[in-house]
């Protein structure tokens, strides 16, 4: 059986929702099918504590600002927050509903899942870009004996065999695993790539309260001059556990985690780095102290000191079995990925080509993907502008479905 319906969005986390809500609000027809439940993909992260944003900026448009803006979400209070928040403007979510396909037919499209077929004027694809774990080959060189997890599937340190733990990779995510392994006891080896370093708070404020006072989080893909290397800079390293705690790699080494530099790969029973950290924390650094110097001009007093990261002398291959080191952690980020949508709208890097979200095909739109406009584009409060936005193109300008 096909139903009818004039606009499909994919996705039922905070880019869904976000749109869902504009749509209810013009009195567009549309559903929203989610392959889970409500925020899925969060429900997805299982070593996920809190948001590493303040409450502030984890507000979707229509609902009632959190309780405490300056404290941060755990992962299950966020996914409360979606659910209420869809129940309150009665948004229609089919869950449990697996995209299979997504394909033009005439002047609509058809949308395949696993509970039925859908044709629609316009599918909004609002999956974001954190569809599936990003592992790279080298993992294939690892010894058998090794456990390997990918840092989304992460739980807690009882939940991995006894022994050492090597996490590659220096985002929010491998810094906050590293953080909590050597809290509880284990031995951590953190290979780091190319990172972030970013102080919790500065001159008295949360950091995000001075990137949003900078302008920072306005900027628009029109203020950059290469958007591709802005959408693949790293993320910020920071908590939001125990109100928002300090990370950085001084933070680790004093914890006990041993650093290494960028993970070339394993032979036999050794895993080899680059011997390029100082390299490393210099780049971070340099970045850093751009972001301190702007914020140091918009307000009055002397500029807070933040001493430099020491570099200690790192390994450039570790003996697994001899360090006891028994499970690899890859802190190494997500990929895109739209197997089901065949419409020829993705670039050689298989991402949606769009402007604005607004793609080449018509009726065909993408939401919460990163920088899609502004560098807030795919936070939790940053998302709707960019749904507003879309909201208004696609029931202004968009093809009624056929009959």
């Amino acid at each position: 059986m096909e139903r009818r319906t004039q606009t499909v969005v994919i996705g039922a986390g905070q880019a869904g929702l976000a749109l869902s809500y504009q749509l209810v609000a013009a009195g567009h027809e549309h559903v929203v099918l989610e392959r889970g439940r409500v925020g899925q993909r969060w429900r997805d992260r299982r070593g996920t504590r809190a948001l590493l944003t303040p409450n502030w900026l984890n507000r979707l448009p229509g609902s009632a600002p959190h309780a405490h803006e300056d404290g941060f979400l755990t992962i299950d209070e966020l996914v409360g927050y979606f659910e209420a928040h869809a129940a309150s403007f009665g948004a229609p979510i089919v869950e449990g509903a697996t995209v299979l396909s997504v394909e033009r037919t005439g002047t609509g499209f058809r949308v395949r899942t696993d509970r039925g077929t859908w044709l629609s004027a316009n599918v909004v694809v609002a999956t974001g870009e954190c569809e599936l774990p990003s592992i790279p080959a080298i993992s294939r060189g690892a010894l058998p004996a090794v456990r390997q997890l990918h840092s989304g599937a992460y739980v807690s340190p009882g939940t991995l065999p006894s022994g050492g733990i090597l996490v590659v990779g220096s985002g929010p995510s491998g810094q906050q695993i590293a953080l909590e392994l050597a809290r509880a006891g284990r031995a951590v080896t953190l290979s780091v790539g190319r990172h972030a370093r970013t102080p919790r708070r500065y001159r008295g404020r949360d950091i995000w309260r001075w990137l949003a006072a900078i302008g920072e989080l306005d900027r628009t893909v029109d203020d950059l001059d290469d958007l591709e290397s802005a959408r693949r800079s790293p993320s910020l390293a920071l908590s939001g556990v125990a109100g928002g705690e300090e990370l950085g790699l001084d933070v680790l080494q004093a914890a006990g985690v041993q650093l290494a530099g960028r993970l070339l790969g394993f032979d036999d029973r050794r895993a080899l780095f680059a011997d390029d950290l100082p390299a490393t924390v210099a780049e971070a650094e340099t970045r850093l102290r751009r972001i301190l110097e702007r914020i140091d001009a918009c307000t009055d007093g002397p500029a807070e000191p933040l001493a430099p990261i020491a570099v200690p002398t790192t390994p450039t291959e570790l003996d697994l079995e001899q360090e006891g080191i028994t499970t690899v952690i890859w802190a190494t980020g997500y990929r895109s990925s739209y197997p089901w949508l065949r419409v020829r709208v993705l670039n050689e890097r298989g991402a949606i080509v769009h402007r604005r979200g607004v793609t080449p095909v018509a009726g065909l739109y993408a939401l919460g993907l990163r920088f899609q406009w502004r560098r807030s584009s795919h936070f939790i409060g940053g998302v709707g502008g960019d749904a507003a936005y879309l909201a208004t193109h696609l029931t202004e300008t968009a093809l009624p479905l056929a009959a």
